[in-house]
């Protein structure tokens, strides 16, 4: 059965051939999106969701399976069974790697209806800062607007920009230094930091300086995800290379600008991996553990320079690649509700090649990664 495109004209296509979906066992609620592999994808474990998309920044799942998905110039897109649709536009200044960033969906969004934006503003004529924004969407309508987290300090470059509620019921925000080192050092500054905030915007309880901040010393984090034990991991652009995976602990400080890569520093954190020579440019990340399995499990993060989507295990801590050179630049990965691993290109973003169908949402089956 075949899906009339939405507004958007991207055609969906649902595929019953069960031996390259190995999702027979999921609700159809929490797998609405229709899928048409390629010749090439039938020999890989990956599907093609949504083309024409530019430069996509986040993904986050509505509780009945549908997704919605950021651009940076300020578009927010929805998927569902029957295509894909613009269904807002959030006004954002977007120069270089500033716009729209992260969203994220309130754990108890069938009864408020909340989601949340992390995006790029002008203050003050060309004064750019960022700041989180909260909006009830309710027929397919953004509405409501509220601030709830401002003036977090932004520029051209080193945004930060990822949203994700945590296991815990709080929101974590990633900021960057607005390419200001000395903010990231500086603890009345928002730059720099993950910070920690509750539903409205206040400090969450337990937070170690009694203010938004939860860890402190980051140069620009892109991605956020806790492991099947409720650590918190993230992963940071480094500098000329040395970009890091970092296990984040509440209070710490974790180098920016005083170490880098494996420098070490009395009171500073070092990276659980870094890149060292070789650029990352890490992105989102999601944390994957086999249905049914106990473990540790593995972190998927995206590159973009690094044109790969790299996998760490959590108990060796080594790093492997996926899909080299074949995508082109991974911005977001995020976990759906099926246990499958969507992720999005960036090829449109003015630093890559882009193809005739890019930027492309892509759903990657981990359990058949090698």
């Amino acid at each position: 059965m075949i899906f009339k495109p939405g507004p958007a004209a991207v055609v969906i296509i649902l595929i019953g051939i069960a031996s390259y979906l190995y999702v027979s066992n999921i609700p159809k609620s929490s797998t609405p999106f229709a899928l048409h592999p390629s010749e090439t994808e039938k020999r890989k474990p990956i599907e093609t969701i949504a083309t024409g998309l530019k430069v996509p920044w986040a993904l986050a799942f509505l509780p009945d399976g549908s997704m919605l998905i950021t651009e940076r110039g300020g578009s927010l897109k929805l998927v569902d069974k029957n295509g894909i649709m613009e269904i807002g536009k959030i006004d954002v200044h977007e120069n270089g790697e500033s716009g729209l960033h992260g969203v994220a969906v309130h754990p108890q969004f069938n009864s408020n209806s909340f989601v949340y934006f992390y995006h790029t503003y002008s203050s003050n004529g060309e004064k750019s800062q960022n700041r989180v924004v909260r909006f009830t969407l309710k027929n397919n309508s953004l509405k409501n607007q509220t601030t709830i987290v401002d003036n977090i300090p932004g520029a051209i470059f080193h945004d930060g920009g990822r949203i994700k509620f945590g296991p815990d019921g709080y929101l974590y925000i990633t900021t960057g230094d607005a390419q200001n080192p000395s903010l990231a050092q500086n603890r009345n500054s928002l730059a720099g930091k993950i910070l920690r905030v509750t539903d409205s915007g206040k400090a969450a309880p337990g937070n170690p300086f009694n203010n938004l901040i939860y860890s402190w010393g980051h140069r620009n984090p892109q991605g956020i995800a806790w492991d099947s034990k409720g650590n918190l991991w993230e992963t940071e652009h480094g500098e000329t290379a040395t970009d890091e995976v970092n296990k984040i602990e509440a209070g710490k400080n974790y180098g920016w600008p005083e170490i880098r890569g494996a420098g070490v520093r009395v009171g500073m954190e070092m990276p659980k991996i870094q890149s060292g020579s070789k650029t990352w440019a890490p992105a989102g990340m999601a944390f994957y553990l086999p249905a049914g399995r106990q473990g540790n499990g593995s972190l998927f993060f995206g590159g973009l320079r690094g044109k790969a989507l790299f996998q760490l295990n959590i108990s060796t801590l080594e790093p492997k690649e996926h899909f080299y050179n074949e995508l082109g630049r991974i911005r977001e990965v995020v976990m759906g509700p099926d246990n499958m691993l969507y992720i999005t290109t960036s090829n449109r973003d003015g630093r890559g090649d882009a193809g005739a169908e890019d930027d492309k949402i892509i759903r990657v089956d981990p359990a058949r990664l090698n």
